[in-house]
This record gives structure tokens, sequence and C-alpha cells, in this order.
């Protein structure tokens, strides 16, 4: 695995390695032939990378100056404009689209920084899933059971994948309804969704506009804190320490009896633990939550939004799209103006009652999914796709529409099905909540050994 970001840049700076060699091992790893590389990644661009990469070395051998992080591999999800590559969205039928005239602002900031893009990461079509699966490209495998073979997560399904296998030290994804944490979950590292309107959404493929948001997937929280930091350029990445005791919110009531044995395993321990190291964790009802399935059952905003986006498309080149993302789009025809209006209205009511019950605690703190992951197999009929896709997305989405900041991090021990505990706090508590992310985090690694 490579070290977290920090130790990568220190490393580079000092000598230790050269920007070549780390390129040259993301390179490596996502070519073995007998790993998930061919699944995980879409494109790769290796030759460019690896120019890149050689120009800090000579930069530095020089005695010259170089950005920070000059040198580190990354991958982005094939939802972003890279200038001079096409931008398929996980899709078929957008490969002979033009290219990108630029890089998407958030990849363009990375890249002002150092971090070299090796190539784009797979997804579910059109981010329209929180399974990951893709019949275009192939469906990467979670590293847990990949004998059986287990859904990787969507919609950034690649990118969990890179991560988790050590491909690349960081991967940049979004997240609409789940999309960085789901695969966090299922493939055991950490996710985060940041406050939307932070991270500029301008050069990534659209899913929904109200609710679209811009993270990063890393083995560590710290890399994810950095990673935050350099897109959304409104703070430094440096994690404060906790100057009180913390308090969280659980809302047992709203996935108690809905997630399964590894899961409630995973969490009850991880909760009593938290618990008896000094976390106050009091169980609390949320209305708020408990409305989410009945409002959303339709597809919700993210239907309409899609559809809008997606309708001449579809007329045209209908048959080209997964079939399952496209009648989960067309759900948005279905649902009026006026009960669009009225959905947008009942959001902003609930976001405003929700952080009203959040003052005075930390986080939310919940399972990110209700399962682990499920066989790619047990997927097969329509009406188990729809049923995991649901379970998949049911825990995180209440994030995205109340609109709070969140993240994923491994609750599992080794040798269990990888499984996420989620930290939600208001919009606007990003910094805080990397903060009370990193003592959880702490905590945590005492159980997964």
């Amino acid at each position: 695995m490579f070290k977290p970001l920090r130790a990568l840049a220190h490393d580079l700076d000092k000598g230790a390695v050269t920007a070549v060699a780390l390129v040259e091992t993301a390179l490596t790893r996502i070519e073995d032939p007998q790993g998930e590389g061919a699944r995980a990644f879409i494109v790769l661009d290796g030759a460019a990378a690896l120019d890149q990469a050689a120009f800090y070395d000579r930069r530095r051998k020089a005695g010259l100056a170089v950005p920070a992080y000059a040198g580190i591999p990354i991958g982005v999800k094939d939802l972003f404009d890279l200038k001079g590559q096409v931008t398929r969205a996980g899709s078929a039928i957008l490969a002979t689209a033009a290219p990108a005239e630029a890089d998407a602002p958030a990849i363009e900031r990375l890249k002002a920084q150092g971090f070299i893009a090796v190539g784009r990461n797979n997804m579910t079509e059109f981010a329209y899933s929180g399974v990951g699966l893709n019949p275009h490209y192939g469906t990467p495998r979670s590293p847990y059971d990949r004998q059986t073979g287990r859904i990787p997560g969507g919609s950034s399904s690649g990118a969990g994948v890179a991560v988790a296998d050590g491909m690349v030290p960081l991967a940049i994804g979004s997240d609409t309804g789940g999309s960085c944490r789901i695969p966090a979950a299922y493939n055991g590292v950490v996710g985060y969704k940041p406050s939307t309107g932070r991270v500029s959404t301008k050069g990534a493929y659209p899913l929904s506009t109200t609710l679209d948001s811009i993270g990063p997937l890393a083995r560590t929280v710290e890399c994810c804190a950095l990673a935050d930091a350099v897109m959304a350029g409104d703070w430094d990445g440096t994690i404060a320490e906790p100057r009180h005791d913390l308090r969280f919110a659980m809302p047992r009531d709203y996935f108690s009896g809905l997630i399964d044995e590894a899961v409630a395993s995973a969490f009850e321990r991880a909760v009593a633990h938290l618990g008896r190291a000094g976390i106050l964790i009091e169980e609390v009802a949320f209305p708020e939550l408990t409305q989410l399935p009945g409002i959303n059952a339709k597809g919700g905003i993210s239907a309409v939004e899609a559809f809008l986006h997606h309708r001449a498309q579809i007329a045209e080149k209908g048959e080209g799209y997964d079939q399952r993302v496209r009648r989960r789009i067309e759900l948005g025809s279905l649902i009026s103006a006026p009960d669009y209006v009225d959905l947008l209205a009942t959001r902003q009511r609930l976001i405003g009652q929700f952080n009203r019950a959040m003052i005075g605690f930390d986080a939310l703190v919940m399972p990110t999914t209700c399962n682990a992951a499920p066989a790619i197999s047990a997927l097969a009929r329509d009406e188990d796709y729809l049923k995991l896709n649901f379970m998949s997305l049911r825990n995180t989405f209440t994030g995205n529409f109340l609109d709070c900041c969140g993240i994923s991090l491994p609750m599992h021990r080794d040798g269990e099905p990888p499984t996420g505990l989620m930290l939600m706090a208001p919009h606007g508590q990003d910094q805080p909540l990397f903060t009370t992310a990193k003592v959880v985090e702490e905590m945590l690694a005492s159980l997964r050994g």
C-alpha cells in the first residue's frame, strides 16, 4: 500500500522516493493481470503521467520549487473533465463525444498542487446507482471474498476499489446519494462527502444540480482532509485537536431491524467501544429521517433533475443506456412540476428542523450502509437490484437530502466483510467533522486488528 499523502510528500521532498517511481508503482498495480485494474480504470494515461512525474523529478534534482504534492498519483472518476480526454461518465454512448477543453476546477486544483492523474476510474453509468454495476466497462470487485465477486458500491466504484487495492493513494469521486461513502464502506476505506457548494461541480457530468457534491476516497481521514482542502480552497487541511468531549446522536429507530447481521454486529461493537473511550452517544428520534423514504419514493429530486438533463439524449440514444439506469432516470418524468417545487420546499423545511435538532451534538452516527457488499450475482434479477440498491443508498442519502457533510470510516475487523461507520454534521461543519472523524478513526483502529 502507498503511504499516506503527507508521508509521500515528505519522502519526495527528502529524495527517499521519486515521482517516477510512485507513478510506475501505480501503473504496475493497475496493469497487474491478476488484479482489478482493468475494471477499476476505464482509461489509463500512463505516458502523460510518467512525463509529468519526470518533470517534477528534474525540478527537485535541480533544487527548484515544485508544488507540495508534486508526483503523487491519483485516480479520477470518469465523471470529471480532463483536458484533451473524453468524459464518458461510465457510458458507452459518450465514448465518441468531443474531448474536454479544460480540466474540471476540482481536478485543476489538485494538479496545481502536484497530484498526477494516472487514469479515469470506472463508475456506475451517469452516477445513478449505489451498487456500482457497469455493463459497458465491467464491474470492479470489492476486495473482500473476491473469488465470489462482490459489488464495489457506487457510483464511485472504481475509486473505492483502486484505493482499497493500493493502486493509488487517493481517488476523487462524487456524492449525490452516497457515491463516495458507499464504495468506501464496501471496500474498507475512508470516503468523504463535503457540504454542497464548497467544491466546484463545474466540469463534472451532472446528476442532480441540487444534490451533487465532489469528494475524496483514501485510506485515512487525514488524506481525505488534505484532498478536500485542496479542492475546496477554504482551509489548509490541518485537522484541529478536539477541545471538548464528543457527543453523538444515534437515530437507532431509523436503521434498527433494517441492517444485516454483519453490519449490526460491527456497528454495535464499534459504538460500544466509542462509548467506553469517552464519547457520549445518545439515542434520538429524528422524524426528519423517517420521512425521507416516503418523500423520495418516486425518485425524488435526483430523478427530476437527471431526467431534465437526459430527456433528449434518451430520446435519441436510449437503447445504448444501461437500461436499469435509464428506467430510474425516467421516473423523473412522473413527478410533476408542482410536486418538484414542493419537494424542494419540504427539503428546506426538514433541513432547518434537523439542524436545530443537532444543536449540541458533534455528529450523527449510524452505519454507512444497511448491508455488507452482496455478491454481484445476487443482483441478476431486477427486483433484487432495486432492493439492494435501496439498501446501499438508504442511510447515506439522508445526508444529501438534509444537506449534511458526511464521512464513512471502516469499522470491521480483519477478515470480516468491510463495513462503514458514518458520521454526519449539518452543512458547513466540515472542518469540525474532520476533527471528530480523526478521533473516531484512532479509537476504531484498536478494534480492527
